[in-house]
């Protein structure tokens, strides 16, 4: 009996050590589980996701730019010139041949017939680097442009003028409104070619001209008829611009604005050889040639 008492003693220290074994085994797996268990995910509110959507990725816009840079690449000569000759003019700075590339995609260092071209344009001044435009006159400002103007007494032409600078038509119509204060120039039209011409007004040079002499124009009355105008400038050794007496003659000639005639068409008549399409209408068929 003593025997038997003992092996269950040891029995239940065995089962009790087991238990509080498996209760310390338990304890350290939850306090493990706070620690290391992540926060559930909160999905994103719907509003949020309306508000900021994700872009998508598209690839057109640079396939579109590649299919650009072929196109310029592989126009005339003529067109990639005035592609740059244009970017030039509009931006008035020295390009080098690698800023051209990347500013308007013309291969001006890889296309030996583009380079020439351009380095040899009138309009173009190429200093072993850099590319810049060439206006017919350099001036800057509205300074230099009027110190140009009083160089021409005789007048220099606006097309001349119009390709200095940006701004440069602008500061003309300023000179021009100014006449009245400043007096600096004249814009007048060419009789033959209708082109304005800029005239120099010296304001230290100034012209009176007597009133007699101004009633005096004002009161010669100019003839009613253009062929009385045409001989009067003809006598005084001038030529008219026009010629009333030819386009009279033509005019009673009916010359003028006379349509060429045209050629009546033969009509092609059908014969037995004729292949009939319209087989179903006998009736357009009767009055065949032989």
């Amino acid at each position: 009996m003593g025997s038997l008492r003992e092996s269950l003693n040891r029995f239940k220290q065995q089962q009790e050590k087991c238990q509080s074994t498996l209760t310390s085994i338990a304890a350290g797996s939850k306090t493990s589980n706070r620690t290391t268990t992540p926060a559930p995910r909160v999905a994103p509110a719907a509003s949020t996701l309306a508000k900021n959507p994700v872009p998508a990725v598209k690839f057109s816009n640079d396939t579109e730019r590649l299919q650009h840079i072929n196109n310029v690449r592989k126009s005339p000569v003529g067109a990639q010139i005035k592609k740059v000759i244009d970017l030039l003019f509009e931006s008035r700075q020295a390009f080098t041949a690698e800023q051209i590339n990347e500013a308007c995609y013309v291969d001006v260092k890889g296309n030996k017939a583009v380079f020439e071209s351009l380095a040899k344009n009138p309009k173009v001044n190429y200093d072993g680097k850099r590319f810049s435009y060439k206006s017919k006159h350099n001036v800057r400002d509205q300074k230099e442009l009027l110190r140009l103007i009083r160089t021409f007494a005789e007048g220099i032409a606006v097309a001349d003028l119009k390709d200095a600078y940006p701004t440069v038509m602008d500061d003309l119509q300023v000179m021009v409104v100014a006449l009245k204060a400043g007096r600096q120039i004249w814009l007048l039209s060419n009789f033959d070619s209708q082109e304005e011409i800029a005239y120099p007004n010296d304001p230290r040079v100034p012209i009176k001209v007597d009133d007699e002499l101004k009633q005096l124009f004002r009161s010669i009355e100019l003839p009613r008829d253009m062929l009385d105008i045409e001989r009067d400038l003809q006598k005084n050794g001038m030529k008219p611009a026009t010629n009333t007496a030819k386009r009279r003659v033509m005019a009673q000639n009916g010359n003028i604005l006379n349509k060429p005639k045209q050629k009546k068409k033969k009509k092609t008549e059908i014969s037995k050889r004729t292949k009939l399409t319209n087989a179903h209408l006998p009736e357009l068929f009767r009055n065949l040639n032989g």
